[in-house]
């Protein structure tokens, strides 16, 4: 079955930050939105998984051990597997991420952001 996701009326559904919700899912990978703000998010490694991070709006930087990259509106990266990595919202972010099913949210580190269960606004 055929769908339209609108991507101002998921954002628009929810105000918290750093809690991706799945909008979508293709060939084992999740769509998912979220809005960020502040710097919350630890070094942390994916070792299976690579990421991709697409900023709709505000500023972000992406950062690897050995590089920087910050990102603007309509820009995105993707982060490889294995890569120890953070990133830092300037003011308030939204952002696009295309993620494996069962990735862990903050990959090999537990902090005060991890989630165990992501929300799914694609089944609404």
């Amino acid at each position: 079955m055929l769908r339209v996701v609108n991507i101002a009326d998921g954002f628009a559904s929810f105000e918290d930050l750093f809690s991706p919700k799945i909008v979508a899912g293709l060939n084992g990978q999740h769509v998912k939105i979220v809005r960020l703000e502040g710097d919350k998010v630890p070094w942390h490694t994916h070792d299976a998984e690579d990421e991709l991070f697409w900023v709709l709006e505000g500023e972000l930087e992406v950062m690897t051990r050995d590089t920087c990259v910050t990102l603007r509106p309509g820009e995105f990266t993707v982060v490889p597997r294995g890569a120890e990595h953070r990133v830092v919202p300037h003011g308030h972010v939204k952002l696009v991420l295309f993620e494996p099913d069962g990735i862990a949210h903050t990959g090999n580190v537990k902090a005060e952001i991890t989630l165990e269960k992501y929300e799914r606004l694609d089944d609404r």
